[in-house]
């Protein structure tokens, strides 16, 4: 009877640590565009989670460093277990991109609930050459 009583002691103990609430976990926090082009990429990426919590996630807002990227994410509440995404999408300015994109919600497995995503990688341009202009040639060659 002591060690039944022990047992159930110990077992109400450690399942009442066990935290109940949502909890998000991303497939990737960061997503390398690597080198794109301008024009011929929408600068458009997904952000995909999972809530792992046993309690409905709410994400709260989604704020960009700046008004380079747009972000756009589910207003409704997402079920335990559910899947959904963050779509950003970049302007695609010439140059390096290294952006912050902060998640703010009631996940209990981050701090406050906020999750930073990022983005990186380089938008070039590739320079055309119009088929007007002469190639310069070199003489014997």
């Amino acid at each position: 009877m002591k060690k039944l009583l022990v047992y159930l002691t110990v077992l109400f103990g450690i399942s009442s640590f066990a935290q109940s609430g949502a909890k998000i976990e991303f497939k990737e926090e960061t997503i390398n565009y690597g080198d794109v082009e301008k024009g011929k990429d929408d600068g458009i990426r997904i952000f995909e989670f999972t809530n792992t919590g046993n309690e409905p996630l709410l994400i709260k807002n989604v704020k960009s460093s700046c008004g380079c990227t747009v972000p756009e994410w589910p207003k409704e509440p997402i079920a335990p277990g559910a899947k959904s995404q963050i779509k950003v999408q970049y302007n695609m300015n010439p140059g390096p991109i290294s952006k912050t994109i902060t998640v703010e919600s009631n996940a209990i497995n981050k701090p406050n609930g906020m999750v930073p995503l990022r983005i990186k990688g380089t938008v070039i341009i590739k320079e055309e050459i119009s088929p007007l202009v002469k190639k310069k040639t070199f003489p014997n060659s």
